[in-house]
């Protein structure tokens, strides 16, 4: 089984925005078993388009391709892939019924070119879009004119919002897969995710206690960012699933409380499942971060029951007079210091009544380091009934970066003293 991937958009190839789909479908895609084989992004140019999918169908037993199928004068990936393939476009009503039912609920009127989105190549699948007016769209080329040994090939057509995507292929698209191609039924793939740790050192804790299962079909891959690993453990065939469960269990064992979730679990989800579970409530208390890691916590659903107010105190000033950091303590250490890290946690935890509060105070960068404080120090401190403690990093990367892996570290300290890890 090929699979490749044909990601459509100018933006793309002029850096307006990120091809974040490329990475968002590889990674489902490999989780079914059916990892992609090559992927390429092209412009909106009727030429390009119609000249990637001609060569992937010679290659590929799947092709996506993703966006496209709006209504500007832009998207013109319909069209000329129904021109490749010598298939008429027709008007499907349905389409049109949807399209004006969109708009109607939005109270907006429908514009003329909205319905463009109706037409259709002739023998296509339509894949409904309750997100959005562009559908998806199912060929199938039974058999293949574009390969020499005639063998069957699917186009499936995707929109480019991520908001219309992604449901789409989880509800739809995924299902079609396990459906014709049995995609996932013989393959297994966990991933955990783990904190605090670099690439090297998780392979080498894991290298010897997974050694045998390798050695039986066991595929272990990594994913490394400046805040984290993900481990990738994977297994084709009979008895995959016990010797993926087998693997996990010792690489968790190996592994300890680096590991905090799987899949796509996020650290802020974590955190606040772990807040609600012990019915605890949460301060934060920000500097160098700027809120980042309030606004991490607010992006789980349900934070409202545990998150009870978060502090920006950017300047020596609100600093003092929201979280009642001593003036003497600001003289005497900085700002970026432990004893305020200590004072700015006790602060929030003393105003709102928290059972925890985080405070984070640093350096980003690229100026303001010192030979004593250079750029990438910060202290985090947690505040809990039982004291404060305040951990010391040097994170030396550029500033959003630095603001990502403070996030990270932070959020990983309050983890680990609620699951009495620390």
């Amino acid at each position: 089984m090929t699979v490749e991937l044909i990601n459509i958009g100018t933006e793309l190839l002029l850096g307006t925005i990120a091809n974040t789909h490329q990475q968002w479908l590889c990674s489902r895609l490999a989780e079914l078993g059916m990892p992609v084989a090559r992927q390429v992004s092209v412009p909106d140019s009727p030429e390009l388009i119609r000249q990637a999918v001609a060569e992937a169908l010679a290659r590929a037993d799947v092709i996506i391709t993703t966006g496209g199928l709006g209504p500007t004068s832009d998207d013109v990936t319909v069209e000329h892939v129904a021109g490749l393939l010598g298939r008429q476009l027709r008007e499907d009503p349905a389409l049109v019924e949807h399209i004006e039912a969109f708009y109607a609920a939005r109270a907006r009127r429908v514009p003329a070119a909205a319905k463009r989105q109706a037409r259709v190549p002739e023998g296509a699948l339509v894949l409904p879009n309750p997100n959005g007016t562009a559908p998806g769209l199912v060929i199938e080329l039974n058999p293949n004119p574009f390969r020499r040994d005639g063998k069957p090939g699917w186009l499936i057509l995707l929109p480019g919002p991520g908001r219309e995507l992604k449901p789409m292929f989880e509800q739809q698209v995924s299902p079609l897969l396990k459906e014709k191609f049995g995609a996932g039924q013989d393959y297994v793939s966990r991933t955990l995710r783990t904190v605090g740790l670099g690439e090297s050192l998780v392979q080498e804790k894991i290298t010897v206690p997974l050694g045998e299962l390798v050695s039986a079909g066991l595929e272990v891959g990594f994913v490394a960012v400046p805040w984290g690993v993900d481990l990738r453990l994977a297994c084709r065939g009979p008895g995959a699933t016990e010797l993926v469960q087998r693997a996990a269990e010792i690489a968790r064992g190996v592994l300890g409380t680096a590991v905090y979730g799987e899949g796509a679990d996020e650290l802020e989800a974590v955190v606040v499942r772990l807040l609600t579970e012990g019915r605890k409530t949460l301060a934060i208390a920000e500097s160098c971060t700027g809120g980042c890691i309030a606004n991490r916590i607010t992006n789980v659903p349900g934070a409202s029951a545990v998150f009870l107010a978060g502090f920006v105190t950017y300047s020596n000033a609100s600093k003092q007079s929201l979280l009642g950091v001593e003036s003497a303590a600001l003289a005497a250490h900085g700002a970026v210091s432990e004893l305020v890290a200590r004072q700015m946690a006790e602060g929030a935890r003393r105003v709102t009544g928290a059972d925890y509060a985080l405070s984070v105070t640093g350096i980003a960068g690229p100026s303001g380091g010192t030979a004593q404080k250079p750029v990438g120090t910060v202290y985090i401190g947690l505040a809990a009934a039982a004291g404060v403690q305040v951990q010391k990093h040097h994170n030396l990367y550029d500033r959003i970066s630095f603001k990502q892996v403070t996030a990270q570290q932070a959020l990983n300290l309050l983890r680990l003293a609620l699951v009495g890890g620390v």
